[in-house]
């Protein structure tokens, strides 16, 4: 048996979980997210917990039990307390700002970047680290991406966008050698 989809989910005050036969809906103070149930994966609200088992014993369906109960507990986990993702800037010249729901970068190219965040992501900007925040853990990672795929940081001086909590590998340039 999968040890991750053996867990049951808890969950907390405030939060709804309805699970119907083809999906799984999670309101709660924060919002509300649903995922598509997987055919051979039973998913039931038993008090307070969502326990997940599966029909059969085949690889596919011992690996779709883990995955279910993975985004099950990400989607309670999200409408309770939320998702966070940090990104920093670096560089001479290189600065963010929020105006609305663009996030306005300028990092060394000749024009400014001016990116639309998707509906349930709000980003906010201290100094050099702009903040993103939202209930979808799987978006909030996609949108930290894209913006990190403006200007990846580079390994000589680290330039460029990254993650607070990356750490790069920096090589010495040519006078070293």
């Amino acid at each position: 048996m999968s040890r991750i989809g053996k867990q049951p989910v808890v969950i907390p005050k405030g939060v709804q979980v309805t699970v119907t036969s083809e999906k799984v809906a999670v309101k709660g103070p924060k919002g509300q997210l649903e995922v598509v149930r997987h055919p051979a994966i039973e998913v039931a609200v038993e008090g307070e917990q969502v326990v997940f088992t599966r029909s059969s014993d085949d690889g596919k369906t011992r690996s779709a039990h883990g995955l279910m109960r993975a985004l099950c507990n990400n989607m309670v986990q999200g409408v309770s307390e939320g998702f966070k993702r940090q990104l920093e800037i670096n560089g001479v010249g290189c600065r963010a700002d929020v105006k609305g729901s663009v996030l306005e970068l300028q990092l060394g190219y000749s024009h400014p970047i001016n990116y639309e965040l998707p509906k349930g992501i709000s980003a906010k900007v201290e100094k050099n680290i702009i903040v993103l925040e939202g209930v979808d853990k799987q978006l909030l990672g996609a949108t930290a991406a894209k913006v990190r795929s403006f200007r990846p940081p580079e390994p000589y001086k680290g330039k460029g966008v990254k993650y607070v909590e990356e750490r790069i590998l920096r090589k010495v340039g040519k006078a070293a050698g």
